[in-house]
């Protein structure tokens, strides 16, 4: 199966350092808000998931979650989870850190395509 969400090497370093810090942690994929269009990292369960919420896979031992509504504009595009240096504008985790997850994309290719496994976004299956 293709993989809609993957992650960096020095991406899951810092997850790792949050980890140890707070827990188990979540991603949401942010819709605009604050930061843009930034993932912002949560400890699991603080921020509250519902059936708008589309659940793309697990990176580095977290779940990672975006509104359907996003979903329908990301939906051809495989997200890579990475870090970069310098202070974000969110309410994710790694701020303080003085670092920021960002998202790279790319389309997937047909082969990649056909080996998505379908979306369930309440009782619709993408």
């Amino acid at each position: 199966m293709t993989p809609r969400v993957k992650i960096t090497e020095a991406a899951k370093a810092t997850i790792d350092t949050l980890t140890a810090a707070h827990g188990e942690l979540m991603f949401h994929q942010s819709g605009g808000c604050c930061d843009g269009s930034s993932p912002m990292c949560f400890e699991k369960g603080e921020l509250m998931i519902n059936e708008t919420d589309v659940w793309l896979g697990m990176i580095h031992n977290c779940d990672f979650y975006m509104s359907a509504d996003q979903f329908e504009y990301w939906k051809h595009t495989q997200l890579t989870v990475d870090i970069i240096e310098g202070r974000g504008s969110s309410f994710s985790l790694e701020i303080p850190l003085g670092v920021r997850f960002i998202i790279k994309s790319r389309i997937y290719n047909d082969t990649e395509t056909n080996e998505l496994k379908p979306i369930h976004i309440g009782e619709m299956v993408r």
